[in-house]
This record gives C-alpha cells, sequence and structure tokens, in this order.
C-alpha cells in the first residue's frame, strides 16, 4: 500500500485527509443508526400529524400522496409487519436518542490532553474502534430494558467524547494555515456518514430487521481502523512514507506559530490565561448555536417525517440522509472559498471567520424559522430540512479552524473546552423535543421545538458579528514568554542560558 501510495504521487495530507473523512463519517454512523431505527423499534402512531391537522391544505399546497405510517394494523398497505416494537412513549424515545450525550461532553478536554500526550492516533483511533465494538450490543442490551439501552449509548457518547478534540491536535501538527479550512472540510466526513446511514438503515431494516442495523455499521467502523492504524501518523517527522519536500514545506509553514517538533508535547497548558480569554469565550458562543441547531436537525429529522409528516421508513431514510451530503458538498466548496480569499488576501482572517459564522448560523436561523412554519406542507419542509442542514457545513471554514487559530499549541485544548460547553445542546435539545411533543405530536409543538433552535442559532451569529477575532493569542507561546520574562527579571538566569549555550556549541564544533 506505501508504495503505491509514493508511485503515484499521493501526498501523506491527501491520505489523512481520506481517513480523517472517512473516521468522523464511522463516528457519525455510530451515533446516528438508532435515530432512524428507533422510528421501526416502537409501535407507532395510527395517523400523523399533517393527516390529522391539515390534510386537505396538505393535499392542496403540496399536491402530492403523503406515504402512510408502517402500521401493524393495517397490513394491506404492502408494508411489512413488524412484531418487536416497544411501547415507549416521546419522552422515553427522547431519554434513549439523547443518552449519547449525556457523558459525552464529560470527555472532550481529557480527549484534547490526551492527544498532546499520546498523540491524536491512538487516542482518535481508540476511540471509534471502542464505540464500534459496542454497537455490537446494542440489540442485546434494547430486548433486556430501555434502561440497558441508555447505559450503553450512553458508553458510546462518553468514549466517542474524544474524537473531536484530538483531530484539532493532529490539524495543528500536520496542516499550513492557509489550507485548513479545506483540511477541516474533512470533519464534515460526519455528514456523509449520516447520509450514507440514514438510507442505508432504511435498506438493511427492510431486509433484515432493525437489529441488523448495528451490527453492520460496527463491522465498517472495525475497518476503517485498520487502515487508520497502518496509514496515519501523528506528524509529519515521524511520517515513514513523507517526500523531504512536503516535510519541509508543512514544518517551515507551521513554524512560526508552533514550537514543539516531536509528536507528542508536555508543554505546560496555561489554564488561567485560556479560561480568562475574551475571543476563546465568544467563539465558543459562536460555536453553541451551529450545535444547537445541526443537533436539533440531525436527530429529530426522522422523527419529524415520520410522525408529523407521515412518510415510511425508506422515504425517511432517504429524505433524513440528503441533506448531509448537501452538506458536506457545501461544506468543501465554501471551505475553498475561505482559502482563496486568504490566499489572495482578498479578505483577513478574521473577516473570513466570520463571513462563515454568519453563513452557518445566520443562514440556518431564516431556514430553521422557515422549516417551523412550513408544517402542512411538506414539500416545504423538506427544502427548508435539506437547505439548513446543508448551509451549516459552513461550520468547517468558521468557529472549528477558528479555535486552531487562536491557539495553534493549545487547539485540541480549545475544542475540547468548546464541546465541554456546548455538547450538553447533544441531549437538551431532544429532552425539550420529548417534553414538548409527548403524547402531543403536533405541527405546532414541533414549532415551538424548531423556534428554539433558531433563537439559539441567532444569538451565536450575533455576538460572533460583534465581537469575535482569529487573532493568534498572546499565551499560544506561553512558555516561550515565562521564559523571556524569567530572563529579563533575572540577569543571571540570561547568563547561565549563554554559557550553555556556549559550551554546546563548542562540543557541536569538536566532533565535527
Amino acid at each position: 500500500m506505501a508504495r503505491f501510495l509514493r508511485n503515484n504521487s499521493i501526498s501523506c495530507r491527501d491520505v489523512l485527509w481520506a481517513l480523517v473523512f472517512w473516521g468522523f463519517g464511522v463516528n457519525y454512523m455510530l451515533r446516528n443508526n438508532l435515530n432512524l431505527a428507533i422510528v421501526t423499534m416502537i409501535v407507532p402512531h395510527d395517523k400523523s400529524a399533517a393527516a390529522s391537522e391539515c390534510a386537505p391544505e396538505a393535499s392542496l399546497g403540496n399536491r402530492s400522496v403523503v406515504v402512510p405510517l408502517n402500521s401493524p394494523n393495517n397490513p394491506s398497505n404492502g408494508e411489512k409487519v413488524w412484531t418487536d416494537r416497544y411501547h415507549w412513549n416521546e419522552y422515553q424515545q427522547g431519554l434513549a436518542l439523547g443518552a449519547y450525550y449525556w457523558f459525552h461532553w464529560l470527555s472532550q478536554l481529557p480527549g484534547g490532553l490526551m492527544a498532546r500526550k499520546y498523540g491524536t492516533k491512538i487516542v482518535f483511533g481508540l476511540g471509534n474502534l471502542l464505540v464500534a465494538l459496542l454497537g455490537f450490543f446494542i440489540p442485546l442490551a434494547t430486548h433486556y430494558s430501555l434502561n440497558a439501552l441508555i447505559i450503553t449509548r450512553a458508553l458510546q457518547g462518553l468514549i466517542s467524547g474524544v474524537i473531536w478534540p484530538s483531530m484539532h491536535d493532529m490539524t495543528a501538527k500536520w496542516i499550513p494555515p492557509n489550507e485548513r479550512s479545506r483540511f477541516i472540510s474533512s470533519y464534515l466526513g460526519s455528514s456523509v456518514g449520516v447520509a450514507v446511514t440514514y438510507p442505508l438503515c432504511a435498506v438493511i431494516i427492510d431486509a433484515f430487521g432493525w437489529e441488523a442495523v448495528f451490527h453492520i455499521t460496527s463491522v465498517i467502523g472495525i475497518l476503517w481502523y485498520v487502515f487508520w492504524l497502518f496509514l496515519v501518523y501523528d506528524t509529519p517527522q515521524q511520517h515513514p512514507r513523507i517526500t523531504a519536500e512536503e516535510k519541509s514545506y508543512i514544518v517551515k509553514s507551521l513554524a512560526a506559530s508552533r514550537d514543539d517538533e516531536c509528536g507528542k508535547s508536555n508543554k505546560k497548558v496555561p489554564w488561567r490565561s485560556i479560561l480568562t480569554s475574551g475571543p476563546f469565550w465568544v467563539t465558543i458562543i459562536a460555536h453553541w448555536g451551529g450545535v444547537w441547531g445541526f443537533i436539533t436537525f440531525m436527530t429529530q429529522a426522522p422523527s419529524y417525517f415520520n410522525y408529523v409528516q407521515g412518510w415510511n421508513i425508506n422515504t425517511v431514510g432517504l429524505l433524513s440522509g440528503s441533506p448531509h451530503i448537501a452538506r458536506m458538498i457545501f461544506s468543501y466548496m465554501f471551505s475553498m472559498l475561505s482559502d482563496w480569499l486568504l490566499r489572495t488576501k482578498r479578505m483577513p482572517l478574521t473577516a473570513v471567520r466570520k463571513f462563515a459564522n454568519f453563513v452557518c448560523t445566520g443562514g440556518q436561523c431564516l431556514l430553521t424559522i422557515g422549516l417551523g412554519f412550513s408544517g402542512c406542507r411538506p414539500g416545504y419542509a423538506a427544502f427548508f430540512m435539506i437547505s439548513g442542514t446543508a448551509i451549516n457545513g459552513a461550520v468547517s471554514s468558521g468557529s472549528i479552524p477558528a479555535f486552531v487559530d487562536l491557539s495553534p499549541n493549545y487547539a485540541s485544548v480549545l475544542f475540547g473546552i468548546c464541546n465541554l460547553v456546548t455538547l450538553p445542546a447533544g441531549f437538551i435539545s431532544p429532552l425539550v423535543v420529548g417534553i414538548l411533543t409527548n403524547e402531543n405530536q403536533t405541527i405546532k409543538q414541533w414549532r415551538l421545538v424548531f423556534l428554539i433552535s433558531a433563537a439559539n442559532l441567532a444569538v451565536s451569529c450575533i455576538v460572533h458579528l460583534i465581537w469575535g477575532t482569529s487573532a493568534e493569542q498572546p499565551w499560544n507561546n506561553h512558555e516561550k514568554e515565562t521564559n523571556e520574562k524569567d530572563v529579563e527579571e533575572r540577569p543571571e538566569a540570561g547568563e547561565l542560558i549563554a554559557i550553555h549555550e556556549s559550551k554546546t556549541q563548542e562540543s557541536e564544533d569538536d566532533k565535527s
């Protein structure tokens, strides 16, 4: 494999992009398989909200026939009759869907710290592998009890929490600043993972039953890990296949902002400076709205289109997955635009990040409001869902790379703290949906769900537009500044350093 890559002039950064893309895809496949499977794991409603509340209006406005729900009481509709379903209400479903995020935020900061100490290769790789192995136990846990399913999903979420912050450390060590937006688009492999998961799960469920969904997605995760193990290295200096030209280009490009040469950093983290940094907290606020909006769309889309619009499992799978393909395409194209703006110096770095976050949060805010008021028109609902998810892809050029901009040396720590703060939205949002729609699956209640999401997006957009910045922070070179300050305050320390450097140089001259 290494000889093939060398002979075909594929750069190590290209290989890294592909495996990071696939890795995030696997992570989100394992994260979201339950979102669709749960539709066929519970006893369905007899009639959709749209059919009950506005069937004449929907028929007039959409000019299409809504596919009926799967129903064991209506076998004449040609759907497969399921017998292994559970009587979980909306609140219990919200617990099952949100359990993944209960402890997911707790491992964010440890994930960033472990990546600095042990390297992203082992942290990111084992994070995905262990989640895949736990996936095999989900059907067994579900048949045992709802609580067992919730515990298994919570463990998956806890382990998976190391994934995102650990990758920022590798990005800071491998990717030059003017390539970061495009490389971070590989993180949006998560969107392709979701896009593939929903229609794939629909096909698997139709052919083999919902239990097979978890087995097959776990096998895919294990296959990815084999490639990751043999083809990825933590730094250019450690890579056995990298060309001298590529390594030199990377090292020189990063020399201005990173001063560590090895794969693992033992430098002390300037916790006080980070936690009291205004630009850092503004960037976290910018990220919060995008997380809330994306998780609401990603987690609730299958339930919304099944229970409110009344579409069957195959239609729901296709419609829930397609927005994420659009998100990946939008992300990649927008990242190319962002890197071009930086490379040609048409916009400064901060302006590019603000523009990207405005598109991500401000644009999705407007589209989410549109979704909330399109309940009786399925065609409009599909348009706003797809567009709102797609435009969220600008996050790969906005708040995500902004943490690397603020501090390349501590990027994984910053992103770990950010996720510690923002990822509780992952279980708060499903909990809010469960409370609002419990025994009350109406268009009005779902409109309230989407308006709450839009409010979060609006706050993030406005705060970052006013106070956001991507200027490298002084504490990025905390230890260097501390040493220089010590030399200024203690002249004798400077003399000792000079003597040590002089002796080192004499020793090297003698050897030569």
